[in-house]
């Protein structure tokens, strides 16, 4: 029952990033900009030495924090806390990079936009254990 519950939570979660991102297109009107599948385009290289800074201290937190859950017998909750806070510096920064850097600035109201879905998400599921998790 977990997996269906949590199967559809990332469905409808995907669903509202698709829909926010849309409404805000229209909104301030931002033009869709022409990228490939799962592709992470960094704006310069400045943006790719930060990301990559970025992505070996998130390697190396998340393998303190599953240690701790794992040999110290920590919560859960833990590692959701830890990758909540990855994802945010990894936002951040992404925002910030598009703002200042970018041809197109207006796309880091996206990035901010989907940011803030992900704080209110994040803090409603684990306020009212939505995913029965147990912490």
């Amino acid at each position: 029952m977990f997996w269906l519950k949590l199967s559809l939570f990332l469905f409808v979660f995907s669903g509202g990033i698709w829909l926010l991102k849309w409404v805000l297109r229209k909104i301030f009107n931002i033009e869709k900009p022409k990228r490939e599948w799962f592709s992470y385009n960094h704006i310069n290289k400045l943006h790719e030495k930060v990301d990559r800074i970025v992505r070996i201290v998130t390697t190396i937190v998340m393998l303190g924090v599953l240690y701790t859950a794992i040999y110290q017998e920590s919560t859960f909750i833990w590692f959701l806390v830890a990758w909540f806070l990855v994802a945010v510096v990894d936002y951040s920064v992404r925002a910030f990079f598009e703002w200042k850097y970018s041809d197109h600035p207006k796309e880091a109201i996206l990035t901010l936009g989907e940011l803030g879905l992900l704080v209110i998400v994040t803090a409603v599921v684990l306020q009212f254990d939505l995913l029965n998790i147990g912490y």
